[in-house]
């Protein structure tokens, strides 16, 4: 399986996603602000692995810290930290990374500052592991709901390169494969930036699974002509009630979804569930450059002086999702009730 991402004695690995499919290159980041580049360019994305390569970013950073005492680390990690959370702003998991390293740091500063540094790598390396673990968890929940032959819709990409390994909703379809299931996907190319084309159907060609590309705008089609028995999608962030924000079209395809009686499903670790964040209302939506949307592959494609709109993300209101399937189980709506249930669930099994 693609290592998304990996701690190396030089520093934290990636595979850089903004050269596949032609090219499968790596890059080694070897400061704090190398890894935050990596995040705000792409180089690596999707939630659950912008999330760990926050942490190893922390780790990365401390590991290099020059400083002599937990005193005089401490205002040097929280600058850390801060220049970790200003990449991106709609995947809580970068957040909950965050939080959890801090969280970390605040149990062990009474350690000497080496076992500081070393327990801080540990626990980026620990989250590496839980990600990957939990991606075989949720995929044997959500393969109970694929269909046992047929198309399955998905959008962007939420698979092994989206993760630590395995993948969220890829993960899914991987393991209702691996249960014997005959699916067919159906990926998106997932304007503007293509993850869908040049990610989904690279992941899903390397493990033989039958995929066919579709440009956004033939997804409704696609369902009118009965080829889509269940869509599935990954999240960036899932609010309180169950509003799920994901890549931008994907609100689109759950309304279409809607209209056709189709099961939409979602995908995501519960680190992605934000049970602070009441509805889709308040999630913050990522502007990216317009520069993505005017030109491909370098060549421009919109005439000078054109306005452009790129948003990241969009959010879908929880009345269209059908299920969330997370590591932890399966919630279904309410979700505000669901959720939380989990949400419970998962602080009993940390105690």
């Amino acid at each position: 399986m693609v290592q998304t991402l990996q701690w190396t004695d030089s520093g934290v690995r990636f595979i850089d996603q903004t050269k596949l499919p032609t090219e499968e290159a790596y890059v080694t980041c070897k400061t704090y602000q190398q890894v935050a580049d990596a995040i705000r360019n792409m180089v690596v994305r999707g939630a659950p692995a912008i999330g760990v390569a926050a942490a190893m970013g922390i780790a990365l950073g401390i590991k290099n810290s020059k400083a002599e005492t937990v005193g005089e680390l401490k205002p040097e990690f929280d600058k850390i930290c801060d220049a970790i959370g200003n990449t991106r702003p709609t995947a809580v998991n970068l957040f909950w990374a965050i939080r959890r390293m801090r969280e970390k740091f605040e149990q062990l500063r009474v350690r000497p500052l080496p076992q500081l540094k070393q327990a801080l790598i540990e626990e980026a390396q620990r989250m590496h592991a839980e990600d990957i673990a939990g991606n075989q968890a949720m995929g044997r929940h959500g393969a109970t709901l694929m269909p046992a032959s047929g198309g399955v819709l998905t959008h962007c990409n939420a698979g092994a390169l989206a993760t630590c390994g395995y993948g969220t909703a890829l993960g899914v379809i991987r393991a209702a494969v691996e249960q014997g299931k005959k699916l067919h996907v159906y990926a998106d190319e997932t304007r503007p930036f293509l993850q869908g084309s040049r990610l989904t159907a690279w992941e899903l060609m390397k493990d033989g699974i039958p995929t066919t590309v579709i440009s956004d705008n033939m997804a409704g089609a696609m369902m009118k002509q009965g080829k889509i028995g269940a869509i599935v999608v990954g999240a960036d962030r899932i609010a309180a009630n169950g509003d799920v924000a994901n890549k931008i079209g994907t609100y689109t395809l759950a309304v279409l979804a809607k209209e056709h009686g189709i099961p939409f499903y979602v995908a995501a670790p519960f680190s992605t569930v934000d049970l602070d964040t009441l509805d889709g209302n308040s999630i913050p939506i990522e502007q990216r450059n317009p520069r993505e949307v005017t030109h491909i592959a370098g060549k421009q494609m919109v005439p000078d002086g054109t306005e452009v709109e790129n948003p990241a993300f969009d959010v879908t209101p929880a009345k269209y999702v059908s299920a969330i399937v997370t590591e932890k189980g399966i919630a279904r709506a309410p979700y505000g009730e669901s959720l939380r249930k989990l949400s419970e669930d998962v602080a009993v099994l940390q105690r």
